[in-house]
């Protein structure tokens, strides 16, 4: 079915990111998170990519300074067929035991996924790197710091090279200059930095500034530095990503509600789980999305370049992981597309073939916006994909001290000069990831992510004082391509 590009496209843009807890703990918290996350959500991705689906991916560097750390094979290997195949096994005998035959089942159909996800990894050759490069279009920040948070523009430096330098050292000179800015967060000085650091493009949050479900998200920016930036749509994410979205339905898989091991057998609605209505679902979830875009660029798109450009832009993770159908509701958007015939394109072509709008210029293509926000240009307030659209998710109140430390931190090594060693170096990059304050500001493992913020504060400050004299390195393989600032 022909689809016409005056009808808009659809970009998926999927955030493929983990924090660096390579030898920081286990069950469960720390290196289980990334043993799930392969299991769960990039082994499943992956065959959707080989299928050809048009998807966006970035991945970020501290991600794969994990993925080719020696040994993380024999672990996870380790992780499938003895931690998860004993708590399988224990928590169904626990269900039988209790009188709930169809819990159990359901708990030993699920273990069938990760012996299915060590099969995939094996057949793979073991290296992840080497199959998601094909399809790694997009990097990041060195260790996903905030960007507008950081205290220097040496620091801010330091983060945007190491992480372009990383993806090229790993992927090769392809990369078209897609840069994912660390929880999307954005302002206007980053712009000449990522400018001479050879970014292209990169995705911003503007809900806040145009309001929830304005044309002004589905056409792309250009500032003055000639950095593109592509507004993520909400309107369009929210139906996944919502309080209300497709996840919260009663027919999937229930996150929170677990078994002593931390699995779950049980539906939203209370109900054992059954994966074939789940999988119903999905389908259903996916037709609905796809008509929904379609009325989305139909409705605010007319008039724009192409018709408009609709971002869908989520965390990997939150696929196959999270939402344990994710990935099955993904891989059944690629087919709704074709069948409703909306265009599913990939952001860096999306880009290739469209004018973006001077940020300068912004008033003239839609008076009422700029009537209430002002030109792009003249607001200087950062704006994020954190809770109100700011930065306080990483900088308000709960996280103050957080934010202190983390600039406090910087301005030594900064001050430190030549003393600042690699290892220093990387102490700063591993405290400056911006998953430690988001967890304490969601209540989620807050005490492992002040463990972490504490232990490489102290090791910064033991690195300033005696210049490599370290020992073993706990951060072994994080940020082997760092520069200095």
């Amino acid at each position: 079915m022909s689809t016409g590009r005056d009808r808009g496209a659809l970009a998926i843009v999927l955030h493929t990111h983990m924090p660096y807890v390579e030898g920081f703990g286990t069950w469960p918290f720390g290196e289980e998170w990334l043993w799930e996350a392969i299991a769960g959500s990039y082994l499943p991705l992956l065959d959707l990519l080989d299928s050809g689906a048009p998807l966006s991916v970035s991945l970020t560097p501290v991600l794969c300074d994990q993925l080719q750390a020696p040994g993380w094979q024999q672990r996870f290997a380790s992780f499938v067929e003895e931690v998860r195949r004993d708590t399988h096994e224990d928590d169904a005998a626990g269900m039988r035991r209790a009188g709930h035959e169809d819990l159990a089942r359901e708990l030993e159909r699920s273990w069938r996924d990760y012996e299915l996800a060590l099969a995939a990894l094996q057949r793979r050759g073991d290296d992840l790197t080497g199959a998601f490069a094909p399809y790694a279009q997009w990097t990041s920040a060195a260790t996903h710091a905030v960007l507008p948070l950081l205290a220097t523009d040496a620091g801010v430096r330091a983060q945007v090279q190491s992480g372009i330098d990383s993806h090229r050292a790993r992927f090769g000179e392809g990369w078209r200059g897609g840069f994912w800015l660390p929880e999307c967060a954005h302002e206007r000085r980053l712009e000449p930095q990522l400018a001479d650091a050879g970014v292209h493009s990169t995705c911003v949050e503007l809900t806040a500034r145009f309001g929830r479900g304005a044309r002004e998200h589905l056409r792309p920016l250009i500032g003055d530095a000639g950095v593109v930036l592509v507004p993520i749509d909400r309107a369009t994410i929210d139906l996944v990503w919502g309080d209300r979205g497709y996840p919260a339905d009663g027919a999937y898989r229930d996150y929170h509600h677990h078994t002593i091991h931390h699995h779950t057998p049980w539906s939203n609605d209370g109900a054992p789980y059954d994966h074939a209505r789940a999988l119903v679902r999905t389908k259903q979830h996916a037709a609905d999305f796809v008509a929904r875009t379609i009325a989305r660029l139909r409705d605010a798109g007319a008039g724009l370049p192409g018709g408009g450009l609709a971002v869908c832009a989520l965390d990997t993770e939150l696929l196959g992981h999270w939402w344990y159908e994710g990935i099955a509701w993904l891989s059944a958007v690629v087919h709704e597309c074709s069948r409703q015939g909306l265009e599913l394109v990939a952001l860096d072509d999306a880009l290739a073939r469209l004018q973006p709008a001077p940020t300068s210029q912004w008033r003239d293509i839609d008076g009422e916006g700029a009537a209430r926000y002002g030109r792009f240009g003249e607001e200087r307030q950062a704006t994020s994909w954190g809770a109100h659209g700011d930065l306080s998710t990483w900088s308000g109140p709960a996280v103050a001290e957080v934010a202190f430390t983390l600039r406090r931190a910087e301005l030594e090594v900064m001050a430190a000069g030549a003393r600042a060693d690699r290892t220093a170096l990387r102490e700063l990059l591993a405290l400056q990831s911006s998953d430690w304050a988001f967890m304490i500001a969601r209540g989620i493992a807050a005490p492992y992510a002040r463990e972490r913020i504490a232990g490489h504060r102290q090791a910064l400050r033991r690195a300033l004082v005696a210049p490599g004299d370290v020992g073993v390195p706990a951060l072994r393989n994080l940020a082997p391509y760092a520069i200095t600032p």
